[in-house]
C-alpha cells in the first residue's frame, strides 16, 4: 500500500484528531481511529501539534498579559502558601523526631503543641486562600461567559449569567474590600450596563412608537434577532423595570396615538387604522362620539392583542383612567345638551357609553368608574349640565356688562271708594304708598316720612299743589289712556275736596261707561242709594328703569321649569332623563343665587350701577311672583307640575337683596356727604367751610341727575330726599353743639343753610314731567317744592335759618305765632337762645314765656 502525501485527507484528520485529544482531551471519532498511521504521516501531525502550541502560547501569553497583575498576586500567594507547606512539613519531622526521643522534656513538649496549633492555623488559612482563589477564577470565567452572550445578543442568558456571577461573589470568603473583589464587581456592573444597552436596543425594535409620524408598531420577534417579546418582558423584570417602560409608553403612545385623535378643539380629527402590526392615526373623521368609541376601541384591542399579559395589565392602571377622564369631561360633556333639545341624541350617545364600557371589560380592562357612572347615571349626568350651564349662563351674562336699558312700568290695581279716594288725596297718596309696601322697599331704613301738620309758613298752598303732584305722577286720575292735560291752578277752584274728587274722576260719565259694560244690565237696574259707597278700580303706575340682565335670566328660569313641566307627562316617560324633573324645579333657585352673588362686582363699577341692581332685583321679583301666580293656574301642565314650582322664599330673597342694594349704595353716599361736610369735625371750625357745603351740594346734584334717568321718580324723590336730610341733618347737629353763636358766625352760618336750601329745586313738582311744557317752565318761579316731604330734617333745617337771622322778638313770634314749635323743642329752643343772646332781663322774659308756653299750637 502507497504512502498517503502529507497534504493527503488522512494526514490532515490524523494530525486534527491529535491536536483535539491534546488540547481537549477528545477521543477521534470511528472513521479517523480506523486510519492507519505510517511515518510519513507522522510529520503533518507534528506539525499540526506545533501549530496548535504556538497559538496556544500566544493565548496564554495575552491572557497573561491581561491579569499579568492578578496572576502574580496569585503566584506570590501560591509561592507563600508552598513555603509555609515546607515549613509545616519540616516541622513536623522535628515534632517526629522529638517525638521518637526517649527522654523529652515538657518545654519541648509545649513548643511542639504551639507549633503545632500554627500548623493548624496557618493548614486553615492556606486552605481558605486556595478556595477564594478557585472563587474568584470561577466568577471570571462567569463573567467571561457573560460576555459571550451579550456579544451573541442573548440577552436573557446574560442576565442569567450576570445572576450566577453576583451568588458567586456573595460565597466567597473574602472581605469585599480585597482588591480583587472589587475588581470583579466593578467588571460585573459594567457588564450589567452594556447587557441593558443591547436589551434597550432591543425592546425599541420590539416596541416602537413614533411620535412625530404618529405610529407604533408591536412584533413578537425580529428576523435575525434571537429576543422575543415574551423574553422582553422577562428582561424588564430583570432589571426591574415593568412600571418605569410601561409608564413611558403609554405616554408614548398618549402622545403619538390618543391625544391626536381626541383634541376635540382642532377643526379635524385624523382616524385610527390598524394593519397587521401597524396601529396609526391618519386621514380624518367626523367629531362624534360614536366614532371616538370606535377608534378606541380599535386601539385598545390592539393593544391588549399585541402585547403580553404582564404589560397589559398596567394599561387598566395607567393608560385608562386618563382615556376616560378626557371621555367624560371633555367629550361627553360637550355632547349633554342643557334643555331638552337632542335629547334622541343625548340617548344614543348613552347607549354608545354602555356599549364602549362593555367592550373594554371584555378586553379584560378595568378603572372605568366615571365612563361607568356616567353612563349608569344619565338624570344626574344631565341635571348636572344643566345646573352648570344656567349658572354659567347668568354669569356670563353679568359679566358682559349692563347693557342697554329699557324702561319697565310698575302697575298695580285697587278697589277704593270714593271717600278713600278722596281721603289718598289729601294725604298726598304717601299713605297707599305704604299700605302696598312700595316705600319700604325703596326706604333706606330711616324715617321719611314728614310730619303731616308741617307746612311751610312762606305760603298756605303747598299741600294742595304736592297733592295735585303725587296724584299726577302715579296716574290716578285717569284709568282709561286718555291724554295728560296741564292742571288748572289749585286757586281756580272752590276748595281741595272737589279738587280731588275731579282728580280722581269721580262723577264722571264717560268713566262710568266701561263700569257698565263690565257689569251688563244688573248694574243699570241697581237701586241707587245714598248710604252705599262706590266703589271703583285704582290703577298705581310708574316707570323705572332696569338693564339688559333681568330679562335673559327670566328666560333662562322660565325655559328650567317649562323642561320640568315637560319632563312630568307622560310622553317624556320613558326618556332616561325623566328622574330630573324635581331637580329641574331647584335649579332657578341656584340661578338667582348666583345672580345675588355675583351681580355686586359687575353693577358697583358702573355709575349708578347699585340702583340698577336694586331696580333689576325688584323687577326680577316683581316678574317671578307674576309667574308664579300664573303657574298655579296653568291647565296646560301636570298637576305634579303646578306643584313641583317654589319660588316664595326666591322672590323674598330678591325684595331683600334689592333693599340691601339699595341701602348698602344710600349709606355708602351718605357717608361721603359727611366726609365732606368735614366727618367727624365740626363743620362750622372748618378751615373752609363754605367749600365743603359747596361740594356736598353739588354730590347731591351730581347723584340727582346720575339716578333720575335710573330710578323711578318715587324711588328717586326717597333717595335724593334721604340725602338732602344727612346734609341738613350734619348742619343742624353741628350747629347745636356750638358752645356759643356770634352774630357774625350767625351770619355766616344762615349763608351755608341758604346753599343748601337751593336744593329746593331738585322737588319741585315740574320736574315730575320729564319735558315740561312751556307754561310749566313760565310758572316754576311760583311753584312749591315738595322737599319736606323726603327730607324730615329740613324745614327744621329752615327754621334754624330763622332762628338764627332772628332777633329775641323775632324768635318769640316763630315760636308764639309761627310753627317752630313743630320742629323744635322747648330745650332746644332755649338752648339757641343762650347761644345766641346775652343773658339779660328781656332774654330771660322770653325764655320765661317760651317756657311757659310748650305747645303753643296744640290744637293742630
Amino acid at each position: 500500500m502507497a504512502n498517503p502525501p502529507q497534504d493527503s485527507p488522512t494526514a490532515g484528520q490524523i494530525a486534527q484528531a491529535l491536536v483535539d485529544f491534546t488540547l481537549h482531551g477528545a477521543f477521534p471519532e470511528e472513521a479517523a481511529s480506523a486510519l492507519t498511521i505510517d511515518a510519513d504521516v507522522l510529520p503533518a501531525a507534528i506539525d499540526a501539534l506545533a501549530k496548535a502550541r504556538s497559538e496556544l502560547k500566544a493565548e496564554i501569553h495575552a491572557i497573561n498579559e491581561e491579569a499579568a497583575d492578578d496572576v502574580r498576586s496569585w503566584q506570590t500567594n501560591a509561592q507563600s502558601a508552598q513555603d509555609d507547606i515546607v515549613r509545616s512539613k519540616s516541622l513536623a519531622n522535628g515534632i517526629l523526631k522529638a517525638a521518637e526521643a526517649p527522654a523529652v522534656s515538657g518545654k519541648a513538649i509545649a513548643d511542639a503543641e504551639a507549633k503545632a496549633a500554627f500548623l493548624v492555623r496557618e493548614l486553615n488559612y492556606n486552605s481558605q486562600v486556595q478556595e477564594a482563589l478557585k472563587g474568584i477564577r470561577a466568577v471570571n470565567r462567569t463573567l467571561d461567559q457573560v460576555e459571550q452572550a451579550r456579544d451573541e445578543r442573548c440577552i436573557l442568558d446574560a442576565l442569567h449569567l450576570l445572576e450566577k456571577s453576583w451568588n458567586e461573589l456573595d460565597t466567597i470568603s473574602v472581605d469585599k474590600s480585597c482588591r480583587a473583589i472589587k475588581l470583579l464587581d466593578l467588571r460585573a456592573f459594567e457588564l450589567k450596563s452594556s447587557v441593558h444597552e443591547v436589551f434597550d436596543h432591543e425592546w425599541s425594535s420590539l416596541v416602537r412608537v413614533d411620535v412625530e409620524k404618529q405610529t407604533m408598531s408591536i412584533s413578537d420577534a425580529q428576523q435575525g434577532e434571537p429576543m422575543s417579546l415574551l423574553d422582553a418582558v422577562i428582561g424588564l423584570k430583570a432589571y426591574k423595570e415593568v412600571d418605569q417602560r410601561t409608564n413611558q409608553l403609554w405616554r408614548d403612545v398618549n402622545r403619538a396615538i390618543l391625544l391626536p385623535r381626541m383634541d376635540i378643539t382642532k377643526d379635524t380629527l385624523p382616524e385610527v387604522h390598524v394593519e397587521n402590526n401597524l396601529l396609526e392615526v391618519r386621514g380624518s373623521t367626523d367629531k362624534t362620539i360614536e366614532s371616538l368609541f370606535s377608534d378606541l376601541e380599535k386601539v385598545f384591542s390592539f393593544l391588549v392583542q399585541k402585547l403580553p399579559p404582564d404589560i397589559v395589565q398596567t394599561v387598566s392602571s395607567a393608560l385608562v383612567p386618563g382615556v376616560v377622564q378626557m371621555i367624560t369631561r371633555v367629550w361627553l360633556d360637550s355632547v349633554v345638551p342643557s334643555s331638552l333639545q337632542d335629547m334622541d341624541k343625548f340617548q344614543d350617545v348613552i347607549a354608545s357609553a354602555t356599549a364602549f364600557c362593555g367592550t373594554l371589560k371584555s378586553l379584560g380592562l378595568s378603572n372605568l368608574g366615571d365612563l361607568q357612572e356616567w353612563a349608569d347615571n344619565a338624570p344626574r349626568v344631565w341635571l348636572s349640565k344643566c345646573r352648570e350651564a344656567a349658572l354659567d349662563s347668568v354669569r356670563t351674562k353679568l359679566s358682559q356688562g349692563l347693557g342697554a336699558s329699557k324702561q319697565v312700568e310698575r302697575v298695580e290695581k285697587q278697589m277704593v271708594s270714593k271717600t278713600e279716594g278722596n281721603q289718598l288725596a289729601a294725604n298726598r297718596a304717601t299713605s297707599m304708598e305704604e299700605d302696598h309696601g312700595w316705600g319700604a322697599a325703596w326706604s333706606d331704613e330711616e324715617d321719611n316720612t314728614t310730619d303731616e301738620s308741617g307746612k311751610d309758613r312762606d305760603t298756605d298752598k303747598q299741600s294742595a299743589e304736592i297733592d295735585d303732584d303725587v296724584t299726577d305722577a302715579w296716574g290716578w286720575d285717569n284709568e282709561e289712556a286718555e291724554p295728560e292735560k296741564p292742571e288748572e291752578p289749585k286757586e281756580n277752584k272752590p276748595d281741595d275736596e272737589d279738587d280731588a274728587a275731579e282728580a280722581w274722576g269721580w262723577g264722571d260719565e264717560t268713566n262710568d261707561v266701561e263700569h257698565e259694560q263690565q257689569e251688563g244690565d244688573a248694574t243699570a237696574q241697581r237701586p241707587s242709594s245714598a248710604h252705599q259707597q262706590e266703589t271703583r278700580e285704582l290703577t298705581l303706575k310708574e316707570t323705572y328703569t332696569i338693564s339688559s340682565m333681568p330679562q335673559p335670566v327670566l328666560d333662562l328660569i322660565f325655559a328650567i321649569v317649562g323642561d320640568g313641566a315637560a319632563l312630568t307627562q307622560d310622553s317624556y316617560a320613558a326618556t332616561p332623563v325623566a328622574a330630573a324633573a324635581a331637580g329641574l324645579f331647584s335649579l332657578p333657585t341656584l340661578a338667582l343665587a348666583m345672580f345675588r352673588a355675583v351681580s355686586p362686582y359687575y353693577y358697583g363699577p358702573d355709575i349708578g350701577g347699585n340702583m340698577y341692581l336694586y331696580n333689576d332685583a325688584t323687577y326680577l321679583s316683581e316678574r317671578l311672583a307674576d309667574f308664579a301666580a300664573e303657574w298655579k293656574v296653568r291647565d296646560d301642565i301636570s298637576v305634579r307640575a303646578r306643584s313641583m314650582l317654589r319660588l316664595d322664599s326666591d322672590i323674598k330673597s330678591l325684595q331683600s337683596f334689592a333693599s340691601r342694594a339699595y341701602s348698602g349704595e344710600m349709606n355708602t353716599q351718605k357717608t361721603v356727604l359727611r366726609d365732606l361736610l368735614g366727618g367727624a369735625q365740626n363743620l362750622t371750625q372748618h378751615d373752609d367751610t363754605e367749600s365743603c357745603v359747596a361740594a356736598a351740594v353739588t354730590r347731591v346734584r351730581s347723584l340727582a341727575i346720575a339716578w333720575e334717568s335710573i330710578l323711578s321718580r318715587s324711588a328717586w324723590q326717597q333717595a335724593i330726599g334721604s340725602l338732602v336730610d344727612a346734609v341738613a341733618n350734619k348742619i343742624i347737629v353741628d350747629v347745636m353743639d356750638l358752645p356759643s353763636i356770634g352774630q357774625d358766625e350767625a351770619y355766616n352760618i344762615a349763608n351755608l343753610i341758604a346753599t343748601v336750601i337751593e336744593l329746593d329745586d331738585l322737588f319741585l313738582p315740574s320736574r315730575n314731567n320729564k319735558r315740561p311744557s312751556s307754561q310749566q317752565q313760565n310758572d316754576a318761579e311760583d311753584e312749591i317744592p315738595t322737599t319736606a316731604q323726603y327730607a324730615a330734617s329740613w324745614l327744621r333745617l329752615k327754621y334754624l335759618s330763622e332762628v338764627l337771622q332772628s332777633n329775641l322778638k323775632d324768635v318769640r313770634y316763630l315760636w308764639i305765632e309761627s310753627e317752630l314749635s313743630l320742629y323744635f323743642s322747648v330745650e332746644e329752643v332755649v338752648y339757641l337762645i343762650n347761644l345766641s343772646f346775652e343773658d339779660n332781663a328781656r332774654t330771660r322774659e322770653v325764655i320765661k314765656e317760651i317756657t311757659q308756653n310748650p305747645n303753643p299750637l296744640g290744637h293742630h
